[in-house]
């Protein structure tokens, strides 16, 4: 044991030297006691520079046929959103990592995907883009495929506030709100009305895909009363709030 190791006496001729000896032992004591007192501490334990290990994760408790973990890090995209051109994906096809891919979709939609080339991807949800890969790798190149198409990245989505704000310009759309953002959000991102606004007359502008501009009258005053109601300026707007005439 430590306390003999630290204790014990050996026999000497010399009575004087032996005195002198069991005085530094004892000295010892308090130190050996407090040592052997701590909490956790074991003779296993005192190896030096020694490290906690850190906890790792085994792939063998993902379930049968999971895609391994990416490092990736994707975004939260609403429930059945529609990949969009310039938007940013990752395809990973399990057990196959030489056909790991990552990029934006082009201005057409399309993604160049290994082995099948450049594939539009764009007007499909993350589950159908996943489905239609997984459907060309099974015509000629893997049986069974597992395909995992995942969002890292929403496309650059603008708009405009013009007129009567303190920061008049184009902004970017929040990542967490890919479809649109409150109309009132908007105007308080360019700086909020000036003070000669009219917050009662504001006008957006629409660019829809197809089809001839629309313009929509919007009395923003009504919202800020707490009356109800909102409007959504979506991606490509352009908002402008007019002057007061008083």
């Amino acid at each position: 044991m430590i306390i003999r190791s630290v204790f014990e006496l050996r026999l000497d001729f010399n009575a004087g030297l032996n005195r002198v000896r069991a005085r530094e032992h004892w000295r010892w004591l308090p130190i050996v006691l407090a040592i052997l007192l701590l909490p956790g501490i074991s003779r296993g334990q005192f190896s030096s520079g020694s490290a906690p290990s850190q906890p790792s994760v085994s792939t063998s408790t993902l379930p049968p046929g999971a895609p391994a973990p990416s490092s990736n890090i994707g975004v939260s995209a609403p429930a059945g959103y529609i990949l969009t051109p310039n938007d940013q994906v990752t395809v990973e096809v399990f057990g196959e990592d030489d056909l790991r891919t990552n990029g934006r979709l082009n201005g057409e939609g399309n993604l160049s995907v290994p082995l099948l080339g450049s594939i539009r991807l764009a007007g499909l949800t993350l589950t159908q883009a996943a489905s239609k890969l997984t459907e060309l790798y099974s015509r000629d190149y893997l049986v069974s495929p597992k395909v995992n198409v995942m969002l890292i990245g929403y496309a650059k989505r603008r708009f405009s506030v013009l007129g009567q704000v303190n920061r008049p310009g184009s902004y970017e759309m929040p990542d967490g709100s890919p479809g649109g953002i409150d109309l009132l959000e908007a105007i308080a991102m360019a700086g909020g009305y000036t003070r000669i606004a009219a917050p009662e007359r504001v006008n957006v502008r629409r660019h829809p895909a197809t089809g001839n501009d629309q313009i929509f009258k919007v009395n923003a005053k009504r919202f800020t009363k707490g009356s109800g109601g909102s409007f959504l300026v979506e991606p490509g707007d352009t908002v402008t709030v007019g002057e007061s005439i008083f």
